[in-house]
């Protein structure tokens, strides 16, 4: 079985500041981390270190960026095809880390938006049914159909991050199998039972503190949060989608409550300390978490 995740990467500048800015305001800031990021690439750099095969593929530019980023990808354990694409420049992250734990994430998507719908087709050559495809809301509305629709043509089992929230996601929930949404994003596309409504088989809700819920037609299971000290929640959506994703796939079965106990532990391990993708469990750390 191999996970297929088709999205966006980019590399991360954080800053931690006292407070958010009001329109018009100047703020001090200090410099805590430069990491690989972009929500495609965290989810994908997560599922490897669980040791489920993965393979990742993105788009970037001809520029000192893409290649920092495909040095950083190197160094995973994870299949990398990066898509070069001339006059675009690689995308990047600027996240504001206030004193409260809370983070304001900008992104730019000029790389991701130019990903086209063949290219995110050809990233599932080799795909057999039974695989899974992993996607997110940064690329464009056709490039993120033409994959959905290819994988449900292979057998393929998908899996869907609206996020950031676009407005042409509910006109792909036929085309998704597990949906992971957060509070606000349930809201905003029209709550759980209708996505569910709308064909999807898994909601798995993340409410942050409270821990998760995975909601189905026929019940609701709730996961506590693992406790811990906040100190960079950057991520730490991304860890647990691909941590929960990976559980279950490597045990042969679907979502369960124990895939979402172990996305709890390692979410908890990435928001304790500061970085993007470097705040993840490592391959022993995951090894640790998924062994209980």
């Amino acid at each position: 079985m191999k996970a297929f995740v088709i999205g966006n990467v980019a590399l991360d500048e954080t800053l931690s500041i006292v407070d958010f800015p009001r329109p018009g305001a100047s703020i001090f800031g200090a410099a805590l981390s430069h990491d690989l990021g972009g929500k495609g690439a965290n989810q994908a750099i997560a599922m490897a270190r669980t040791g489920l095969a993965c393979r990742f593929s993105g788009a970037v530019g001809r520029d000192g960026r893409g290649q920092e980023i495909a040095r950083r990808l190197e160094a995973e354990a994870l299949e990398a095809r990066l898509i070069e694409i001339d006059g675009t420049a690689t995308d990047f992250s600027i996240i504001l880390m206030a004193e409260q734990g809370e983070n304001a994430v900008i992104t730019t998507r000029e790389a991701a938006a130019a990903m086209t719908p063949e290219m995110a087709r050809g990233a599932l050559d080799g795909a057999q049914a039974g695989d899974l495809l992993v996607m997110q809301g940064n690329l464009g509305a056709k490039t993120t159909r033409a994959a959905l629709a290819e994988a449900r043509a292979r057998g393929v089992r998908t899996a869907l991050n609206p996020s950031p929230l676009q407005p042409y996601f509910a006109d792909l929930w036929p085309l998704v199998d597990s949906a992971f949404v957060n509070e606000g994003e349930a809201e905003a596309l029209g709550g759980v039972e209708a996505i569910l409504a709308a064909g999807v088989t898994d909601v798995v809700l993340t409410l942050g503190g409270q821990g998760a819920a995975l909601i189905r037609q026929d019940g609701r299971i709730d996961v506590p949060a693992e406790p811990c000290t906040v100190v960079d929640t950057t991520g730490a959506g991304d860890c647990f989608m691909a941590v929960a994703l990976a559980s279950a796939a490597l045990r042969g079965c679907p979502l369960d409550a124990r895939a979402l106990g172990h996305a709890a532990r390692a979410a908890a391990h990435a928001v304790a300390r500061a970085g993007t993708v470097s705040a993840f469990p490592d391959r022993a750390e995951m090894a640790r978490f998924l062994a209980t």
